[in-house]
This record gives structure tokens, C-alpha cells and sequence, in this order.
């Protein structure tokens, strides 16, 4: 490979990192550069936007609140203030990020865009190169995460449409669209979440179901219901959590399937590990649903300029559309020559071993397991990190002095 200097025409700088490359800082960066500062080992974090956590800060409704209780989004080494409630709001989350990355003094490269990241098999570096700079580093970890990017699905006629379209991520609050007609596609977490707060503005929000979906309440019997099948897991097989969860379900929110909200076949905890689909937590969506306040509609089969036609034949007019349709890796278009992950931007290697590929590449924010499974793998990725340090200090300080110079000269 050729120079930096040979790289860009206008001489984009290199820069030597000592300690492993992150790329994003979001939660997941900022959980593993704090697991590296425990080790005493340095990081250097690169991220596109202006501040940290810039999904949260940047692309979130204001009402959004973390859907499991605090204990399982605490970030590795430390917990959420006391004072904080069961559930944190959107604020809430984004001050403790702040405070955590002041804490451990972590201050990413911000504006800085990963344009490609490669291993130079030559070398033994990993070259990352963002719009002005070239980094080298032995380490690579991908923090980006499976939400980097929002999902914009093709629906036909949507062009004509003369109202405004917008996706979930530059969606604040039900007040900008207060007496409207919105057709909300999509019935997760967030097409629920969105319908709710359109409700609460006079809105009609017309919610479409085009496959099955499982909803559960966000607490069952007192208890939060992740909290209940983290601990059933522990002890029961899967599938017989699943029954035991659906059962709770039904007893305390009813059939949804009457409410237009089939079931998958596969249980919810089997569904969520096997393709990463989210259980719907209810925060008050359903009620709504059940009062005729949110109209659940089956799939679009085209959208018109006024509005909507839909599979079952019927037709609707329409002021505003939202697109709950989620988000999705964008890995493959900036690592190269790496067939560690998926077209779609996800570890081929099935958990929990999707944390480490080789040649010092690694992964956090990837385990479809949510905060709870960033933190584990951030403390593995630092630990293993922090074995070659200790092992290999003094052989990696010649081996990296060598070929920097040999960098230098190619």
C-alpha cells in the first residue's frame, strides 16, 4: 500500500495511534474506551457528528424513555445517579453519557467521517482514513452499531405524495403534526411510541401492521419483563419462557390479535435472538388502540398524492406520513477487504462470539442484546486488548517502531 501522502492528493496527515481505533461515539464507544482507560491503555475515538451518542442526542422523539429499567443500561464501571427514575427519559440518558465520558476522560475526534478502514496485511496496521487524516493502529473496533442509519423502504407511489414525509429520526413531537391525518408505517417500539404521542396533540394516527409483531407489557406483575425473562432464562429453557411470558401477556393485556397485532409463531425471546427483532414493550399505546384513537391498518399498497391505498382494498387521505420503519448497520460501506460482517452490516460469527474477528479487529454494540449486551463485550474486548499489551509490550514497541518506518518509505 502505498503512502499517506500517496493516498490523498492534498497530503492527508497520518496519525499514529498507540492503542486500538474506535469508530463511533456512541454507547458503545464510550463503553469500551472507559474499559480501556481501566487498563491503562489509550484509544483514540472517531466520530462523524459533533457530539457524543448523536443517534440519542440528534435523532430521538423528546418523549422517548429507555424502555428497560436503568440496572440493565448501566454503561461498564458506572451506574445511573440514585436519584434517576426506574425508566430514564431522553435527557436523563444523554446527561449520564456526558457525565460517564467526563468521568473517564474520554474526548472523541468529532467531525471526524470514516471515508474507509482496511488491514494492510504488510504492515500489520489497520489504516482508517477519514476526509483529512489517516489513522494507524494495530487495533480496530467497530462501535457504530446496528442503528447507524435510517432505514428508508421502498413504497410504491410514495413520490406523488404532496404531504410531508418524514422518518422517525427527524421526528421531535406530535406538536408539528397537532390535528393531522398521519399514516405511521411501521408497529415497533417506535411506530407504537410515535402513534401514542401523536394522540396526545388531537392527532389520527393510522399505524400499518404489515407482518406479525410481538407486544408484551413493560412490567408484569410489578416487575419489569426483560427483569423477568433475563431471570427465567437462567433457569428454564427458552421456549418455555416464551410460553410463560405470552401467558402473563395475555392474562394482563389481552388477545392482541383481535386488535389487528398477529403473533409470530416463534416466541418473543427466541425471535429477539435469533433475527433481532424487538418485542413492542407497551407504554400506552394499546389502550389507544383499543379506544379507536390509533387505527391499525394492514400493508400499503401504494401511496397516492392525498393519501393511501391498502392491501385489504380500502382508501385514505392523509396530511403527513412517518416512517417507524428503523435503522440498519452502515459497516459495509466503509470497512474493506473484511468478510468478518454480513451484506447487512452484522458479525457473521453468531453471539456471544461476534465481539472479536481477526488481525485485532473488533465489534462492540452488536449483540442484538441491546445496552446490556454492549457492556459485556466491552469489558471482553478491553481484557483481550489488555492481555496483548501486557504480554507483548516491549515486542510490539520494536515491531511498531520498524514499521513505521517502513510506512514511511512505501
Amino acid at each position: 500500500m502505498g503512502s499517506c501522502k500517496e493516498h490523498e492528493e492534498e497530503q492527508a496527515k497520518c496519525v499514529w495511534v498507540q492503542g486500538p481505533i474506535i469508530v463511533g461515539a456512541g454507547p458503545s464507544g464510550l463503553a469500551v474506551a472507559a474499559s480501556l482507560s481501566k487498563h491503562v491503555i489509550p484509544s483514540v475515538i472517531l466520530e462523524k457528528s459533533d457530539c457524543i451518542a448523536s443517534l440519542w442526542q440528534q435523532k430521538t422523539y423528546d418523549r422517548l424513555k429507555l424502555h428497560l429499567p436503568k440496572q440493565f443500561c448501566e454503561l461498564p464501571h458506572m451506574g445511573f445517579p440514585e436519584d434517576f427514575p426506574k425508566y430514564p427519559t431522553k435527557h436523563q440518558f444523554v446527561s449520564y453519557m456526558e457525565s460517564y465520558a467526563s468521568h473517564f476522560k474520554i474526548k472523541p475526534r468529532f467531525n471526524q467521517t470514516v471515508q474507509s478502514a482496511e488491514f494492510d496485511s504488510a504492515s500489520g496496521f489497520w489504516r482508517v482514513r477519514t476526509q483529512d487524516s489517516e489513522y494507524i493502529s494495530r487495533w480496530l473496533i467497530v462501535a457504530t452499531g446496528e442503528n447507524a442509519e435510517p432505514v428508508i423502504p421502498e413504497i410504491f407511489g410514495i413520490e406523488k405524495f404532496h404531504g410531508r414525509i418524514a422518518h422517525t429520526s427527524a421526528y421531535k413531537s406530535g406538536s408539528d403534526f397537532r390535528n393531522q391525518r398521519v399514516l405511521v408505517v411501521g408497529c415497533g417500539n417506535s411506530g407504537m411510541e410515535v402513534s401514542l404521542d401523536l394522540c396526545r396533540y388531537n392527532a389520527v394516527p393510522h399505524m400499518v401492521v404489515r407482518n406479525t409483531v410481538h407486544v408484551l407489557p413493560r412490567e408484569m406483575l410489578g416487575f419489569s419483563t426483560f427483569g423477568v425473562a433475563v431471570a427465567l432464562v437462567k433457569w428454564l429453557p427458552l421456549k418455555l419462557v416464551d410460553k410463560i411470558l405470552l401467558l402473563i401477556a395475555n392474562l394482563t393485556i389481552g388477545n392482541t390479535d383481535r386488535l389487528g397485532l398477529r403473533r409470530p409463531k416463534t416466541g418473543p425471546i427466541e425471535l429477539k435472538n435469533a433475527t433481532g427483532k424487538t418485542p413492542v414493550l407497551d407504554v400506552g399505546a394499546l389502550s389507544q388502540i383499543k379506544s379507536g384513537k390509533i387505527k391499525v391498518m394492514k400493508g400499503v399498497k401504494e401511496i397516492t398524492r392525498n393519501g393511501s391505498r391498502f392491501m385489504d382494498g380500502q382508501e385514505k387521505e392523509f396530511d403527513s406520513i412517518i416512517l417507524a420503519t428503523g435503522y440498519k448497520s452502515n459497516v459495509p460501506t466503509w470497512l474493506k477487504g473484511c468478510d468478518f460482517f454480513s451484506k447487512e452490516g452484522m458479525p457473521k460469527t453468531p453471539f456471544p462470539n461476534g465481539w472479536k474477528g481477526e488481525n485485532g479487529l473488533y465489534t462492540v454494540g452488536f449483540s442484538r442484546r441491546g445496552l446490556l449486551g454492549t457492556a459485556s463485550d466491552a469489558v471482553k474486548i478491553a481484557k483481550d486488548v489488555a492481555d496483548q499489551w501486557r504480554t507483548n509490550t516491549k515486542e510490539c514497541r520494536n515491531s511498531w517502531n520498524s514499521h513505521i518506518i517502513l510506512l514511511k518509505q512505501s
